[in-house]
């Protein structure tokens, strides 16, 4: 008897981030939501992001965590706007909380709208929240086999970033092998190779970046 609440809570879900959608299409904005465990290094590459192209691009950010605002401050202070959604012990944002976000930010003003969701590789993949795209980050401290241990994220992103590779001389990590596990889940999905603290990589996802932005604008 359970089973149709959950389904019912899902397709709820799904019409609300319909809604989302339509409103991201209207106002031209890329909107990407990242993906990953605790500690793969989201919110670093954020800053990074943020920081190198904010003379390129209009950005804001929906910022996800079971409590505090330390990401969403950290995010501020590149000087793009961001939202804290605090879920209270959550696993995951849900299209109304989004929704309820927007109030505070300015859609006609920005160009890539980034949702970091709750850090967990299962539960946010269940639930849309209106994006263009998932955005799967995997760290190389936290072992190559997570592709084929959470294969719906893999399967799902439209780009997988392998993160802090500066650290690939001190820890056990093959790239090759969770390369192969991620193509294997979805050829097409773009594979990023990046080091928020060194910079290397980091061109190659803004050129991802370009490519969405141009992609969605296009229609």
């Amino acid at each position: 008897m359970e089973i149709p609440v959950i389904r019912n809570l899902l397709e709820a879900n799904e019409r609300e981030a319909d809604t989302l959608r339509a409103r991201f299409a209207q106002a031209g904005v890329l909107v990407l939501n990242l993906i990953s465990s605790p500690g793969s290094g989201k919110t670093s590459l954020l800053e990074r992001t943020l920081t190198d192209l904010k003379t390129r691009y209009r950005m804001a950010v929906i910022e996800g965590d079971c409590m505090t605002d330390n990401d969403a401050r950290r995010v501020a202070a590149t000087g793009a706007a961001a939202v804290q959604i605090n879920t209270d012990g959550g696993c995951h944002l849900n299209s109304a909380m989004v929704k309820q976000a927007l109030e505070h930010l300015d859609l006609d003003a920005l160009d890539i709208l980034f949702v970091e969701n709750v850090g967990n590789m299962v539960c946010p993949v269940e639930f849309d929240v209106g994006e263009d795209a998932k955005v799967a980050i995997l760290s190389v401290t936290e072992g190559d086999d997570k592709p084929e241990k959470y294969p719906r994220l893999f399967e799902e992103a439209k780009a997988a970033i392998l993160n802090k590779i500066d650290l690939l001389p001190y820890v056990d990590f093959d790239v090759a092998k969770a390369s192969a596990q991620a193509r294997a889940l979805n050829a097409q999905a773009a594979i990023l190779q990046v080091s928020c603290r060194s910079g290397e990589g980091l061109e190659t996802w803004y050129a991802w970046l370009d490519a969405a932005l141009a992609a969605k604008r296009k229609g």
